[in-house]
């Protein structure tokens, strides 16, 4: 079946991925370690399986969305990951936030087992992910993003080519990440500042989000911060902290003082001590900017 491909994790990101693809026609072999999520799914266009290796047995092409490298790690080279059973050609569409070194390593690995990977972070949260909405990073093959344009398209609102290395995409989702956490930062010391002087938070953010700060990070996230609401989680505090520490990583080797990373970094290592860790990221750093300010 030329409409069959693997697709693996059903968080709060891959459920409405999911759900997409079987909406544009696609056959999927579901993997998901808690599997009782791919109830959610129209049951007659998945096949539940017991592994990331049984979901990509049989298919062309294979989709992880995960929340971490070493778990992307384990389910593609583990004793039961996706290179145990991918066929030669086939092509892995990895769609997670992860550091670009281990996706250069994913890359050689599906190399030498004679398959493809294709780097295609998002950026967009669960509901711009149900809406279509996502923003889809890709490097790596011509010939792969070719094969994944449909894929890629019955999921997001539009595509940006990065190169051929595989872990350009990953660079570009890391510092994305990295300003979508500054803004926070800033936003949430903003709007504290204007509460402490007696005025109204939520009709500041609402000034700046419609006039000089007018964009979607600052008018979204912004009206969450403001109005201290976090429910519900979009994305998680500890994933947040994850990919600060890339930032961080990055930073260091590349030799780029990076002194906001290491302001958002503990920002986000505070909520994680805290245990706010399965918390929206907004909370982490809204929160905390509430806390230490007394309000």
């Amino acid at each position: 079946m030329n409409n069959k491909i693997g697709f693996i994790g059903l968080g709060h990101m891959g459920t409405p991925m999911a759900k997409n693809l079987i909406s544009a026609g696609y056959h999927l072999q579901i993997y998901n370690r808690t599997i009782a999520k791919a109830d959610e799914l129209e049951q007659s266009a998945i096949i539940k399986c017991k592994t990331p290796a049984e979901a990509a047995e049989g298919v062309s092409v294979i989709i992880s969305m995960l929340s971490d490298d070493e778990v992307l790690k384990d389910a593609v080279l583990g004793d039961e990951g996706i290179l145990k059973k991918l066929a030669k050609n086939a092509l892995h569409i990895s769609m997670s936030t992860i550091a670009p070194d281990t996706a250069q390593l994913l890359s050689k690995a599906h190399e030498n087992a004679g398959s493809h990977y294709l780097a295609s972070p998002v950026f967009g949260r669960p509901e711009a992910a149900a809406a279509k909405k996502l923003w889809i990073c890709t490097s790596g093959g011509l010939q792969s993003k070719e094969i994944a344009k449909p894929i890629l398209e019955a999921l997001g609102q539009g595509i940006f080519d990065f190169g051929e290395d595989a872990g350009a995409a990953n660079v570009v989702k890391v510092a994305g990440n990295f300003m979508i956490m500054a803004s926070m930062e800033m936003m949430a010391e903003a709007y504290t500042l204007a509460e402490k002087n007696g005025l109204d938070r939520t009709r500041v953010a609402e000034f700046f989000g419609a006039t000089i700060f007018n964009a979607p990070i600052f008018q979204n996230y912004g009206k969450q911060i403001a109005g201290k609401h976090y429910q519900p989680v979009g994305f998680k505090t500890k994933l947040g902290y994850k990919d600060a520490r890339i930032a961080t990583k990055l930073s260091q080797q590349a030799e780029i003082p990076m002194p906001i990373v290491s302001i958002v970094h503990n920002r986000l290592l505070s909520a994680v001590a805290k245990g706010w860790g399965e918390h929206d990221w907004a909370e982490g750093v809204g929160r905390g900017v509430s806390e230490d300010a007394g309000v």
